[in-house]
């Protein structure tokens, strides 16, 4: 292999070494320092694709774990989903389809403010049951924008839950307010993706 010969030299051997005790050393103090414990807002933004599946990545590990999850999605109004259809099999699991589909398929603002309404009740009761352990509420920032959902309310209701309860909210363009009340902000972003190429959502990879 082209250039394998370098790396068998003692002096290289030694850099390599060093190298890693450098970075053993960073990263040993990171941990060191990070001594708090708290449940965590995650806010997983951006045009990118993949916020959900990696809030859903977040579900199969706070079951593999015991934990209780609720999931809450909006917009998506459809129940015919690979991980709908996985989780909620699962123990420990509460999954709601709060939305009618996209507003774009609706078209109907008096209708959509008032499902987006109605689903955050559903949220609310989440958000102060202490027995749940993740609540991820997925496409959160569509109602926020379009200003179906008070801003005031819902960041009140993330600010009231139980200190250990951890969320995720996924969406588009999170509003600034949202970020900086989160305790880690993901943007994502498209480099290339299928869609634009004319391909169909396909199952098992989007649905």
């Amino acid at each position: 292999m082209a250039g394998s010969g370098n790396t068998n030299k003692p002096e290289a051997q030694q850099r390599h070494r060093q190298r890693m005790q450098r970075k053993k050393e960073v990263v040993d103090a990171a941990i060191a320092r990070a001594d708090q414990t708290k449940g965590l807002l995650l806010v997983l933004t951006g045009n990118g694709k993949g916020k959900s599946s990696s809030a859903f990545g977040m579900v199969a590990r706070a079951l593999g774990h015991g934990m209780r999850v609720g999931v809450a999605q909006f917009i998506k109004g459809r129940s015919d989903t690979g991980e709908e259809a996985f989780f909620r099999r699962q123990a420990g699991m509460t999954w709601h389809v709060l939305g009618e589909g996209f507003t774009w398929d609706t078209q109907n603002l008096e209708r959509d403010s008032e499902t987006a309404r109605r689903g955050w009740g559903v949220v609310q009761k989440m958000l102060r049951d202490p027995e749940i352990d993740l609540v991820v509420i997925d496409e959160l920032t569509y109602p926020l924008k379009y200003g179906w959902l008070d801003m005031g309310m819902v960041l009140s209701d993330l600010k009231g839950r139980p200190p250990m309860q951890h969320v995720v909210i996924t969406g588009r363009a999170a509003p600034q307010a949202l970020c900086d009340l989160a305790d880690t902000v993901t943007e994502m972003r498209d480099v290339k993706h299928a869609f634009q190429a004319g391909i169909m959502a396909q199952q098992g990879i989007d649905l």
